[in-house]
């Protein structure tokens, strides 16, 4: 497209931040089609410059059948950015779908606007377009994750974006992958992202790349419906207590491993943060979390038996965070 062309013309080197590959956008995105038709997609954490996501859906706009795309960037760090010279104003790009006859875009199909402020997504004029979005769509700043879903929960948004797998445990992110109100979408390959940067990539990772810095962890989270959801995990294995042993502060097993959940088990199991990546809510129930040696019932959803360190423990060896589950539908 020629609108994306000259984007990218604009951008230069920036070292402080990294942006999301087009290929991961794509892999992920093809998943929600049907969610984005007459909708209005805001991404909010997006330099135009140099972000895929508004290459994306600006390139697909017609198919996707969207009413309106609208990206916001925090400052323009860019002064030949469209005209606009004040490098501490945040700027507003509105797209509506190429207007011309040729059905190619052109930046003339585009409305920039210089914002009040600096574009940060917590100021007022952002959170006014947020009101006005159906979708949000970005890579939000890892540092903000909280602040930021809190936003999107308190506006009743639905939304698709990338976080890191520790936000999982956080006390105010769990409880809502625990209700149901939030939850992982298809993932990056390997559970790790390139993102484009500056950066000098220390990774001694097989699979790094020049220019880009790899990030294990990472994933999309959602509260769209996806297939995904509605799938079953296959379960092969029946419980005995040399294979499961209790916790010694909790009246629960341990489950190693995602794919050795027991399928005739009808108590509580602890298993690893990876579990949610196969969380189906019509075949499992969780009911808690141990993460931290302090204990939160509200959390936590289990008594504590111990006297101290709350992190789920086995022959006196703690574990690793464990989410606790009960299958729905226990097989005997």
């Amino acid at each position: 497209m020629v609108l994306n062309r000259n984007l990218r013309q604009a951008a230069r080197a920036k070292n402080d931040e990294f942006y999301t590959q087009l290929v991961d956008i794509e892999n992920e995105l093809m998943h929600y089609r049907h969610h984005f038709k007459d909708k209005v997609v805001y991404c909010n954490c997006d330099d135009p410059t140099v972000s895929n996501f508004f290459y994306y859906f600006s390139n697909n706009f017609e198919i996707l059948g969207l009413k309106k795309l609208v990206t916001t960037c925090y400052k323009n760090r860019q002064r030949d950015l469209f005209s606009q010279h004040d490098v501490e104003k945040g700027i507003k790009l509105e797209y509506r779908g190429f207007r011309n006859d040729e059905r190619i875009a052109n930046i003339e199909d585009v409305d920039v606007t210089q914002l009040k402020g600096d574009g940060d997504f917590r100021s007022l004029e952002c959170i006014d377009l947020l009101k006005q979005a159906d979708i949000v769509v970005t890579n939000p700043p890892f540092s903000l994750f909280r602040e930021y879903v809190a936003q999107l929960i308190e506006y009743d948004k639905k939304f698709i974006i990338i976080g890191h797998q520790n936000a999982t445990t956080y006390k105010d992110i769990f409880p809502l992958l625990k209700d149901n109100r939030l939850w992982l979408g298809f993932g990056f390959k390997g559970g790790a992202g390139h993102f484009i940067s500056n950066y000098t990539d220390y990774a001694t990772a097989g699979d790094r790349k020049e220019g880009m810095i790899r990030v294990s962890g990472v994933m999309w989270f959602t509260n769209l419906d996806i297939k995904k959801r509605k799938e079953d995990l296959i379960l092969y294995k029946n419980y005995t207590p040399e294979e499961y042993p209790h916790y010694d502060n909790y009246d629960a097993i341990n489950v190693d491993k995602t794919k050795e959940i027991p399928q005739d088990w009808g108590g509580v199991m602890g298993v690893p943060i990876t579990f949610l990546d196969k969380y189906n809510p019509d075949q499992f129930e969780i009911v808690g979390l141990s993460a931290s040696a302090g204990y939160n019932r509200a959390i936590v959803g289990l008594p504590f038996m111990g006297d101290r360190d709350a992190r789920a423990s086995v022959n006196s060896k703690t574990k690793y965070a464990r989410i606790f589950i009960r299958n729905r539908r226990p097989q005997t």
